[in-house]
């Protein structure tokens, strides 16, 4: 969620979160790809500037045969990669600069775990009337005896949720929420990224500019790259009332 609202809110080039690989586990190459995509379509129009947005929780979806494959990384006694200690940041940015250079480009690539920027960002307004809110009903509720709770506000109103509702009975650790990849907020979020998308290679005109400026065929572009849009999630279709027009649903784009 954080990967994606920062993403969102920044504008960024594209945002990669593991949820939009919907529990299966990806190769090192195919998150190569996608940015090497995206990449690409930004040249041909032009633009050689862009951010990527990579979650943290991506490295922990990667195949274990890429995760061994890796040089220059940490290993415990036994050989074994210590996935927390993998800069998957870093790792990338090699990777898609060697990509890069297959097709005869080079980026300069610069690689930002952000996390103290975030942590020490100044409050805005709204976030200073909300913690104010969730202190005042925090410390309220345990003065009345209440204990064993994560505070919230909900619809302007103070509602507790008791820890044992936040656990996975199963790790007995807090439940991981993860994003709903076929909700609104994603598939709009999805939409304002600049990536290759399935209408790309329904758009003859459009697929030619990135194809030249990979230096491929239309059909070598095809393969090399097409295979990402098959879990591409269908554009947001909004719901109109009865009566407003002769249209059902209205297709956004």
């Amino acid at each position: 969620h954080l990967a994606l609202g920062i993403g969102k809110a920044a504008g960024a080039t594209l945002t990669l979160i593991p949820e939009e690989f919907q529990g299966k586990r990806v190769r090192l190459k195919t998150l190569v790809d996608i940015l090497v995509g995206a990449i690409l379509k930004r040249l041909s129009y032009r633009r050689r500037d862009g951010v990527a947005i990579l979650a943290e929780g991506l490295v922990l979806e990667l195949e274990k045969d890429d995760l061994a494959a890796l040089e220059d990384v940490e290993r415990d006694a036994h050989g074994h990669v210590r996935i927390a200690e993998i800069n998957i940041g870093e790792i990338l940015k090699h990777e898609v600069q060697k990509r890069l250079k297959g097709f005869g480009l080079g980026a300069t690539i610069v690689e930002k775990n952000i996390g103290y920027e975030l942590r020490c960002a100044d409050p805005i307004p709204f976030d200073m009337e909300y913690t104010r809110d969730l202190g005042y009903c925090a410390a309220k509720y345990l003065l009345s005896g209440g204990n064993a709770v994560m505070v919230s506000m909900q619809g302007g109103q103070f509602v507790p949720i008791p820890f044992e509702k936040l656990l996975d009975p199963v790790t007995g650790r807090a439940a991981v929420r993860l994003v709903d990849i076929n909700s609104n907020r994603y598939r709009i979020a999805r939409r304002y990224m600049i990536r290759l998308r399935r209408d790309d290679f329904e758009d003859p005109h459009e697929l030619a500019k990135f194809a030249a400026t990979a230096g491929l065929t239309l059909e070598q572009f095809r393969q090399e790259f097409e295979p990402l849009i098959a879990s591409e999630p269908p554009p947001l279709k909004m719901q109109m009332p009865p009566g407003t027009g002769p249209l059902s649903a209205v297709q956004l784009s």
